[in-house]
């Protein structure tokens, strides 16, 4: 099979096992007794990510090839949210979950070992890439863009797919059986999981770089810690400061954009509206959005800059939560929740898939999985935590559940949180437009 038709299907399946519950998982967690808890299952990400893609690139760059080690992460991951799809088929559809505590001890465990797998996988692409001559920069993106029409392929399945009373089926209606509401999208997750591991072994070797003879090493770059020298340089310093900065921005629509949107049928003029109840459907345009401008990264990369291309993404984030604030499922209101969506693709791709490619050019060879392990802890990591708990006390601040529903506790709650929000971004957009100023001679 062609290199990139294989390293493709990698991108696909990582993404797919993401794309399963990250958007929908808040319509689960608010049936399971867990609703006011969705801002801390996002932050768990944030919170494994600050130590394990740091700690899995140091083995990745030291002691286990990429692709192997990316295998053994995804068994683990999957095993683990397995787990968290048995205990909800314990409790049963609509009950709370008996054991709260273990069910957030199982999925925390298996974030833990999938947040690494997404620097293990660039690591292993931009490895086996270069291996094969070819240019990371102009081949990787199309590569990339199948990991988010994976990651849109189980968006669509979760949403429409129904199991009940023993029956499977698709409808686009509402029904209370759907996988998105239970936690059948575990399962989905869990088992793409499995079927990546194995996957992984098939997949080329990413040899290790042996150290050269004679050469005495010091404790930091045995333990893989001489990444973190990228902080010595400004411009590398200031580039992971505003990545932790724009990632408090990542996990906000991902934990609130679906309760958001669902919680416009506890209004009875939106309640029938196509996307108050297809609301993972409808955010799905986000990612066929991301799809169309991971392409466009090549160009603008080479063309503007990491500056410029970074900038994009920034102000893009203003938009992507402005149009939130002052739309509804109705027509014409739909029409700014689709362009929020369609905003995304910049928001989010310029940002991390432009951000990954000038680690890799950035850093010396010997640190490149560290240095991608760096970056997702600043983004992922520090970022998407600190963002994402202070989100969820805006959010909590402004709304409540009632119901089924997290509905403002006055009327424009949800209109304040999202200009908050919005306002955050316009902010560290002009900040970085004034200091971060990088070296544009160097490639």
């Amino acid at each position: 099979m062609n290199t990139k038709v294989r390293l493709a299907v990698m991108n696909f399946l990582e993404f797919a096992v993401w794309g399963a519950y990250l958007t929908c998982m808040g319509n689960y967690l608010g049936k399971a007794g867990l609703g006011e808890n969705i801002a801390w299952f996002y932050a768990i990400q944030g919170i494994v990510s600050i130590f394990m893609p740091t700690l899995m690139g140091i083995v990745a760059d030291k002691y286990i090839q990429p692709q192997r080690l990316l295998g053994l992460c995804h068994l683990l991951a999957g095993g683990f949210m397995l787990g968290c799809w048995w205990m909800g088929v314990q409790a049963g559809f609509g009950n709370e979950l008996p054991n709260k505590s273990l069910f957030i001890a199982l999925y925390t465990l298996s974030v833990a070992f999938f947040m690494p797998t997404i620097a293990l996988a660039n690591t292993t692409a931009f490895s086996i890439l270069k291996t094969n001559g070819m240019d990371t920069v102009k081949d990787f993106p199309p590569i990339r863009v199948l990991g988010t029409i994976g990651f849109i392929a189980t968006m669509w399945f979760v949403n429409c797919a129904v199991w009940e009373d023993g029956t499977f089926s698709f409808t686009l209606a509402e029904n209370s059986h759907k996988f998105q509401y239970t936690y059948m999208q575990f399962f989905v997750s869990g088992l793409l999981s499995i079927v990546l591991c194995a996957y992984c072994f098939t997949l080329p070797e990413c040899k290790l770089k042996k150290q050269e003879d004679g050469k005495k090493t010091s404790i930091v770059e045995s333990l893989g810690l001489n990444a973190f020298k990228l902080f010595k340089t400004k411009k590398m310093a200031l580039f992971f400061i505003f990545s932790a900065l724009l990632g408090m921005c990542l996990q906000v629509t991902n934990g609130y954009a679906g309760p958001f949107i669902t919680s416009f049928k506890g209004n009875p003029d939106f309640a029938d509206t196509f996307a108050a109840n297809n609301a993972t459907l409808l955010t799905s345009i986000s990612q066929i959005s991301e799809a169309l401008c991971i392409l466009m990264i090549p160009f603008f990369l080479k063309r503007y800059g990491i500056k410029i291309v970074m900038l994009m993404s920034m102000f893009a984030w203003v938009f992507r939560f402005g149009f939130f604030g002052i739309g509804d499922p109705a027509v014409p209101g739909v029409t700014f929740f689709v362009l929020s969506c369609i905003v995304y693709g910049v928001a989010f791709d310029f940002f991390n898939v432009s951000g990954g490619i000038f680690v890799d050019q950035e850093c010396d060879s010997d640190i490149k999985a560290s240095a991608q392990g760096l970056f997702m802890m600043m983004t992922n990591g520090v970022g998407a935590t600190i963002g994402t708990l202070i989100a969820g006390e805006v959010v909590n601040h402004f709304c409540q559940w009632k119901g089924d529903y997290l509905l403002g506790v006055e009327e424009g709650g949800w209109q304040t949180c999202w200009f908050i929000f919005a306002a955050f971004a316009l902010i560290v957009g002009v900040s970085f437009a004034l200091v971060f100023n990088p070296d544009k001679k160097k490639k």
